[in-house]
């Protein structure tokens, strides 16, 4: 069970991915998170570091400080993409239905994750679209059954 679309390797808010599983239709989409922290602020040990106790320590070994040069440039840069917003943190959010009727908007999401981050292909946002099937498909199978089960109620009111 799986997403046959994939994400782009460039994404935009409201991007979106669809599939058919079960008799449900499913559409993952890429929704900005709106947690303003920039990128240190989320991330222990985003800068990297010396000093063993550092969440950014590099480890020990030998050119230690060629490969602290290396990280703190590469730290510096994706630093910089994010305050161009050349990437964001985005939300996946998974949206349930059946036979087009809307079950759920948000029938699973996961949030925190980076949507155009320099050097990825966005692949992850698939994943993470696929590992948030199931979950999906629960809320949508209560939700129906919710449904299903309230119709005659409404019917012998009417």
């Amino acid at each position: 069970m799986a997403f046959r679309e994939r994400f782009d390797r460039y994404v935009c808010e409201g991007d979106s991915i669809a599939c058919e599983v079960e008799g449900f239709a499913i559409t993952a989409r890429i929704v900005r998170d709106d947690c303003p922290d920039a990128p240190d602020q989320r991330q222990d040990g985003f800068w990297p570091s010396l000093y063993i106790n550092d969440p950014g320590f590099i480890g020990p070994g030998s050119n230690f400080r060629a490969r602290l040069a290396k990280a703190h440039a590469e730290a510096e840069a994706v630093m910089e993409a994010w305050r161009k917003d050349e990437w964001f943190y985005c939300g996946v959010v998974l949206a349930i239905e059946c036979e087009g009727v809307e079950l759920d908007d948000h029938a699973a999401s996961l949030w925190g994750i980076e949507a155009n981050y320099p050097e990825s292909d966005n692949a992850y946002l698939s994943e993470v679209a696929d590992e948030l099937l199931p979950e999906a498909l629960a809320a949508g199978g209560a939700a129906l059954k919710r449904l299903m089960a309230s119709a005659p109620a409404q019917a012998t009111q009417a």
